[in-house]
């Protein structure tokens, strides 16, 4: 039943009229680095791509993948529970079920090769989260170029919960800008930010609140940094939920962005809502 339910979410997009191409991009990386030496496994979380993929394929979009290596993709082990599914083991079931038959999944492009393939054949970019995008997105230069591309054409960039931390990826020099946050050197950090393409823009991300809380009981370690400190440094105007863990999704020109797992609805509504307006 549960395979059936998700083969008849795929086959629905194929009969819908094709809207274009997505770019996801997600990490290639797995290994968190923590305070005191510590680590920690991690990779995207499956409902923040799942969700997001199946209303887009609902709707008749075509999703390309692509991370730094070309590699594939971790999800995050923490990330394969009902919590996350609205408490219903069946959406996790679905989701997984999803997951498995999402066509270049396994076999992403590198960063270059999609840059080299063209960017203007893509409708938007989408970042989805889980903390993997603080190891390697943030300081790619590949990235960097990119978003670049997006913010310069006035294209629609998506990013959700940890994504938009791969944001600083379009500083100066995003491997300075790593390097300065996960030791402190906030001066330096804001020097390499000077002339950032989203300086002012108003952006949210998993908030300070919610880093301190995982730490505690997901990563059992500090983070080197707080990913909305690495926005805030770069001249990001952020808006966060009042509360912790509660839906929240905002838009600010191109950019689309979500502070946690329970914004995935919302900031979907805001992006095919845009979409459909271009």
């Amino acid at each position: 039943m549960v395979a059936g339910i998700a083969a008849s979410s795929l086959s629905s997009a194929s009969a819908q009229q094709n809207k274009g191409k997505i770019l996801v991009i997600l990490s290639s990386e797995t290994t968190l680095p923590l305070k005191d030496g510590k680590t920690f496994e991690t990779g995207y979380y499956l409902n923040e791509l799942v969700e997001p993929a199946m209303r887009f394929k609902d709707v008749g979009y075509e999703l390309i993948f692509a991370n730094p290596k070309g590699n594939t993709p971790q999800v995050a082990a923490d990330s394969i529970n009902k919590t996350y599914f609205g408490d219903n083991e069946q959406r996790l079931q679905v989701a997984e079920e999803f997951e498995k038959r999402l066509s270049g999944l396994d076999h992403p492009l590198t960063l270059k090769q999609a840059i080299a393939s063209g960017l203007d054949q893509y409708k938007a970019v989408f970042i989805p989260g889980g903390p993997a995008p603080m190891i390697d997105l943030m300081a790619s230069p590949e990235l960097g170029k990119i978003l670049a591309y997006f913010h310069e054409h006035n294209k629609t960039t998506i990013l959700l919960c940890h994504g938009p931390v791969a944001l600083a990826a379009a500083t100066s020099d995003p491997i300075g800008y790593q390097r300065a946050m996960r030791s402190g050197d906030v001066d330096t950090a804001r020097k390499i930010a000077a002339g950032w393409p989203y300086a002012g823009y108003t952006m949210t991300i998993f908030s300070d609140a919610e880093e301190k809380i995982a730490a505690q009981y997901v990563f059992k370690g500090d983070p080197l940094f707080f990913p909305q400190d690495a926005l805030q440094i770069a001249g990001g105007n952020i808006s966060n939920a009042a509360e912790t863990w509660q839906p929240h999704a905002i838009q600010d020109r191109e950019l689309i962005t979500g502070q946690n797992p329970a914004s995935d609805a919302p900031l979907m509504d805001i992006v095919l809502r845009t979409l459909d307006t271009k």
